[in-house]
């Protein structure tokens, strides 16, 4: 195996797992916040937000779906060795991970069921730019109002109209992660 397969893990493990699970809760529980990661790295072009997540929220018993752009060898070997999460088509996904245009089309994802709302997808984006700009945001977890460069505000408003049943959205960028769950409003900036 490659250099860039075997490293990228986390260093302690159990000090940088809970940091990154509290960022992934503080940002799903707090749309539109911005927050840092590290610890992670995985083979290109995965970033290290995603990297992060990846190593936190998923397991060998999470299905992953790797978009086209990521769905490369040298990241499929570091999923495989470091994660061991089953990689599969985007119908039968818990976490997808991708550029927004690859994750497309949306419908393809689960958005779970009346009896069950919470097997849905969980998409991690990978954006060029992450910023608290663009896009207005309400809800539960948002004092008033939020601002987050959300790549397209449509998909995001049909989402919330499916509630309690939708995907929810991570949003990375370098080491920053962002969070959009389907309980936010989401308007244009």
């Amino acid at each position: 195996m490659r250099d860039d397969v075997l490293s990228g893990g986390f260093a302690d493990t159990p000090v940088e797992a809970a940091r990154a699970f509290r960022a992934a809760l503080e940002a799903m529980a707090r749309p539109g916040s911005i927050h840092r990661v590290e610890g992670a790295r995985a083979p290109a072009p995965v970033s290290e937000a995603a990297a992060v997540l990846l190593l936190t929220l998923c397991d060998r018993e999470t299905p992953l779906y790797l978009a086209p752009g990521h769905d490369v060898a040298p990241v499929r070997d570091w999923v495989a060795f470091h994660i061991g999460a089953p990689l599969v088509g985007a119908s039968e996904a818990m976490f997808a991970l991708g550029g927004w245009q690859a994750l497309a089309p949306l419908d393809a994802y689960r958005i779970g069921t009346p009896d069950y709302p919470d097997r849905a997808v969980t998409l991690i984006a990978e954006l060029v730019n992450l910023a608290p700009e663009g896009a207005r945001l309400s809800g539960p977890g948002i004092r008033e109002t939020a601002r987050l460069s959300l790549p397209e505000v449509a998909a995001f408003q049909r989402n919330h109209h499916l509630f309690p049943l939708g995907w929810d959205a991570f949003f990375t960028c370098g080491d920053r992660l962002a969070a959009l769950p389907r309980t936010s409003v989401v308007e244009a900036g």
